[in-house]
């Protein structure tokens, strides 16, 4: 039928299509020249810009040959690096995410909603806390395999083209939260080695000189000639790839070019400067719209060097807004892929309020099981109790000194040695943490999984444990005192994660709340509030970034008791209320209708509990800070073991989160001792194979 409609076209009369011809010249190059004007305008105003007392003036005096060395020094040492940094990379970006959105045929496509930067960041990353000293260009080259590793993992996962837009940004997300939990372990375990590496993972345009981008720009250029000669075929693809084949165009080899292609463009940039975030996303997103306007930004002829001209432009507009609003001096320690990564998170929330989803997204085996035996119930209910009883056990008497069942006896008994008692002392309320913890996420994320009817969502992906998480960041950083009370810590992730929840619901709620429109704007949040938390944290006390970071990585170091008891309440208050609407919470997981067809008030039920869920996250964050994948996998787990009625898979969920969580508290200060893993990344990288394991089957 596309065929079919476009073979009129061919056939009119000439001169009217030499006129849409001239037209869409016209068109295409007053679009490109508006942008290079604009960027010309722009990296004008940012060479004015920096920490001398070098202005305009004396750069216009220098440029006319009566300026002094100082400026021309501070010009060409400074400023032009940083320019051409943030032009290189932002084309780079720009036309990165033109291809990969007309790949997968897909608005929310990028490198960052992909894996692609997140792969490339721990590559180079990797290579750096080994202390390899690798030149540029081998560097690139890590950064290359990573991200196409990323890329080729996330794409099979979901499913490749015409996947659902849901289903393909959370592959990617769940596949970027793996690796940045990867990245995050080896910035803390060899802290030494990859200090400067923090800051510049969110993005940075710091040059020291103009030899980086000597070397990557005829990367850039390169790349993107290549993908110019591939805007034809581009063209045909957007028909459908059995358009696109019928037509002549080799549909995998113009994929996988493509692919190829964009991660390329993908790795020169982070060598360059770090992952600046969704560059990649809403500079081909504007020139797309664009389109309207201009129908000749459409052709990817045109549409590829407008991306690469657009994202050029947004990298440094906001590079200069950012000094202009903070001030030079205070502005060098922020990364630019902050602002950046804000205004995508800002794009990709407008985009999924306005479109539909693509396609139908499938549920993993898991999540489809049947009702099982009330003895299987049984059985596997008093397993997941005793392993939660055992895990509490080793925690008390696992550490970087083990202890006997004895020791545990004569502490109860307030007797025993003092440093036994000092070493218990410590470990019980971590231990507590854990294993509450722990429960308490799985409990909201099987809460949120039959609210979204999505088996793959989780409180992290819906935002709300990254709201907690700058919450409590907002109160620590803008503590007056050395360390804020643990009560001011958590009022502060409650709150923040109440305000993630009700901007997530607000803006997801359009006559009526819909569970993929729902997903994917918690997701642009979680975006968001990670790259506040980074504001926050690369603003603060350097001395108390590592301790900040590691507490965001999820651990329970340092946990009293005080911080234990929020998060007991609130469970022993959602357990009952789980029980009471276990049959609302069965028929939320089936469709938008059946609840309402039985009488269920759908969205009042739905609110009462996502806001449950919100708590739970909440309270586990001050408790054990930032933990990803067990609110995720734990209500798998217990389904795929007792099946998918909530009365009894809650119970079991619960108990597996305590147990996920618990056994990663003491694989983490047991395997390296005395040197310690947080708790969350060990979880992290246990739960993301199993993410991995759910995706695969989901595809049968």
């Amino acid at each position: 039928m596309v065929v079919e409609q476009q073979l009129p076209e061919a056939t009119a009369p000439a001169a009217a299509g030499e006129q849409v011809g001239r037209a869409g010249a016209v068109g295409a190059t007053g679009a490109l020249v508006l942008l290079v004007t604009s960027l010309v305008v722009v990296s004008g105003w940012h060479l004015t810009q920096g920490t001398s007392g070098i202005g305009a003036g004396d750069l216009l005096r220098w440029v006319s040959g009566r300026g002094t060395r100082e400026a021309g020094d501070i010009l060409l040492g400074s400023r032009v690096p940083r320019l051409a940094a943030g032009i290189a990379v932002g084309f780079a970006l720009g036309v990165a995410g033109a291809l990969f959105q007309s790949l997968a045929r897909n608005a929310l496509a990028s490198p960052d909603t992909l894996a692609v930067t997140g792969g490339a960041y721990l590559a180079v990353t990797t290579v750096a806390a080994f202390g390899l000293a690798v030149p540029l260009w081998a560097s690139g080259l890590t950064a290359f395999v990573g991200g196409i590793t990323a890329a080729g993992l996330v794409l099979g996962l979901a499913g490749g083209a015409g996947t659902s837009t849901t289903r393909l940004v959370l592959a990617g997300s769940a596949v970027a939260l793996a690796l940045q939990a990867a990245t995050s372990t080896l910035l803390i375990l060899f802290d030494e080695e990859t200090t400067s590496l923090f800051a510049w993972g969110s993005g940075s345009l710091s040059q020291l000189g103009l030899d980086a981008f000597r070397q990557a720009a005829p990367v850039v250029v390169l790349a993107t000639g290549c993908a110019l000669l591939l805007a034809r075929r581009l063209d045909l693809l957007g028909l459908g790839d059995d358009s696109a084949a019928v037509l002549g165009v080799p549909v995998r080899g113009t994929r996988a070019a493509g692919t190829v292609l964009a991660v390329v463009l993908t790795a020169a940039s982070v060598t360059l400067a770090g992952p600046i975030g969704f560059v990649g996303l809403f500079a081909p997103v504007i020139v797309r719209l664009a389109g309207s306007a201009v129908p000749a930004l459409r052709r990817h002829l045109v549409l590829i060097p407008a991306a690469g001209l657009m994202g050029a432009l947004v990298v440094v507009l906001a590079d200069a807004l950012l000094r202009a609003f903070l001030g030079a001096d205070e502005a060098i320690s922020i990364p630019t892929g902050i602002t950046t990564t804000i205004a995508g998170a800002l794009v990709m929330i407008l985009l999924a309020r306005r479109s539909r989803d693509s396609g139908p997204a499938k549920q993993p085996a898991a999540a489809r099981v049947g009702v099982r035996s009330r003895l299987r119930f049984a059985v596997v209910l008093g397993i997941v109790l005793a392993a939660a009883i055992g895990v509490a056990l080793l925690g008390l008497l696992g550490g970087d000194t083990w202890l006997r069942t004895g020791d545990l006896a004569l502490w109860l008994n307030d007797e025993g040695e003092p440093l036994v008692r000092f070493a218990l002392d410590e470990r019980a309320p971590r231990v507590a943490a854990a294993v509450l913890g722990g429960a308490a996420l799985a409990l909201s994320g099987s809460m949120v999984q039959s609210t979204c009817r999505n088996p793959l969502a989780e409180p992290g992906i819906l935002g709300i444990t990254g709201g907690a998480g700058v919450g409590a960041v907002v109160v620590v950083t803008g503590s007056v005192t050395a360390a804020p009370s643990n009560n001011a810590v958590l009022v502060g992730a409650v709150l923040g994660a109440l305000v993630s929840f009700t901007l997530v619901y607000g803006l997801a709620w359009r006559r009526g709340l819909d569970a993929d429109r729902l997903l994917l704007i918690g997701i642009a949040t979680w975006y968001g509030a990670a790259s506040l938390t980074t504001f926050l944290l690369v603003r603060s006390n350097p001395w108390d970034t590592p301790r900040i970071y590691t507490w965001l990585s999820g651990t329970t170091y340092g946990r009293t008791f005080d911080q234990v008891v929020p998060v007991a309440v609130v469970l022993a208050v959602a357990i009952p209320l789980a029980w009471v609407v276990r049959r609302e919470l069965d028929l939320l997981a089936l469709d938008e209708d059946t609840p309402r067809l039985v009488g269920v008030g759908l969205e009042r039920v739905r609110l009462l509990v996502l806001l449950v869920a919100a708590l739970l996250a909440a309270t586990s964050v001050a408790a054990v800070g930032v933990v990803g994948f067990v609110g995720l996998v734990a209500p798998h787990m217990a389904r795929a073991l007792v099946g998918g009625r909530h009365s009894r898979s809650v119970p079991v969920a619960v108990l597996v989160g305590a147990v996920l969580l618990g056994g990663a508290d003491l694989i983490g200060r047991t395997v390296i001792a005395p040197a310690q893993v947080p708790a969350g990344l060990v979880v992290a990288l246990i739960g993301a194979p199993y993410f991995v394991y759910l995706l695969a089957r989901s595809r049968a």
